[in-house]
């Protein structure tokens, strides 16, 4: 394997980096004609979650697509490159054949995809209280009497009964409830760490005080959300968080920053090509802090989207470009000759 071509890649390219930010790198590398030929060929390696490469063959089926990753990688600036072959020269001469009327829905694309991302109400950092904080099964157990249902661990503190002096019996043919009986002498509700129901033995001649029905699915939902949540704090990107928390409005800010930068990219590539270094990071910034209302801006993104239609359509840009165009770059760099 040999690389090509590396490159800082993400905030540090757009101009949007903050001292809290990450260095994130991607490169293009070639494979070995073996491995192309036979067993192991790796169309894509990830060093790490922020370090990722491309094969050539792959890089060059993401160009042709309009791939906004691979194109805003050929285009980084020049201050990201960290270094880059003879054989890359060679690709970074022939860039401006990648831009294509295809851009409209890749770029455009994403955009909208960064604006459901936003808006997505099932974001961890805005859950509800109920979701983040560990409930325990008897959380999800009601008390139904008269056709009503009430939390059953509420109906329990009320009369002064402890857990202990419950006495549960299953009842035939009707899963996860059971007759309750109150007083000394029972099993209980829940055996210690454990989310299944005791039954007990109740002497013959006793009074229901009503029937339990445990919802056990929900808990075990429940149990699986608190998990993933769990592990969501644990691997968060903290900065992001406080920046979503300080404005409060429920709208992730990073993604509408991506939104605005993408569809700001794609409006410009008919006439002024690929820029990736963005102009106005400030304001860019200011959405991502929340210092705007981001309502505002994802109308205005939305506008922005229908209008790329117009843009291109008037463009000169071609429709496609043909992979078998570009079959001879690859088999230059391949067998490594110019």
């Amino acid at each position: 394997m040999k690389i090509l071509f590396k490159a800082l890649v993400g905030s540090q390219a757009y101009g949007c980096s903050l001292p809290t930010s990450d260095d994130d790198f991607k490169f293009v590398y070639s494979e070995d004609l073996d491995k192309c030929l036979g067993f192991g060929y790796r169309p894509q390696i990830e060093l790490s979650k922020d370090d990722m490469g491309f094969e050539v063959k792959r890089f060059f089926e993401l160009l042709t697509a309009a791939n906004p990753t691979a194109l805003e990688l050929l285009y980084s600036p020049e201050d990201c490159f960290l270094f880059k072959t003879q054989e890359f020269d060679r690709v970074l001469s022939i860039k401006d054949k990648f831009l294509t009327k295809k851009c409209k829905d890749s770029f455009g694309g994403y955009a909208a995809q960064q604006i459901r991302k936003a808006k997505g109400l099932d974001k961890k950092m805005n859950w509800e209280k109920d979701r983040v904080e560990k409930r325990d099964p008897i959380d999800f157990c009601y008390m139904i009497i008269d056709g009503k249902t009430f939390p059953f661990k509420k109906w329990l503190d009320d009369r002064y009964y402890k857990e202990s002096e419950v006495g549960l019996v299953g009842l035939n043919k009707v899963p996860n409830c059971y007759a309750v009986y109150l007083g000394k002498g029972y099993r209980g509700v829940f055996g210690k760490n454990s989310d299944f129901l005791l039954t007990s033995s109740v002497p013959i001649g006793k009074v229901s005080h009503g029937v339990l029905s445990y919802n056990i699915d929900h808990y075990k939902k429940h149990v699986k959300e608190w998990r993933s949540y769990q592990e969501w704090l644990a691997n968060r990107n903290t900065a992001r968080f406080v920046d979503c928390a300080n404005h409060d409005q429920k709208i992730d800010g990073k993604n509408l920053l991506h939104c605005r930068r993408l569809l700001d990219m794609a409006a410009e590539i008919p006439e002024k090509g690929l820029i990736v270094r963005r102009p106005n990071r400030e304001y860019l910034l200011q959405i991502r802090r929340g210092e705007v209302n981001l309502d505002d801006i994802i109308t205005k993104a939305e506008e922005d989207i229908l209008k790329l239609d117009d843009i291109y359509n008037k463009s000169d840009l071609p429709d496609d470009v043909s992979p078998e165009d570009f079959n001879s770059t690859i088999l230059q760099i391949k067998c490594n000759y110019f």
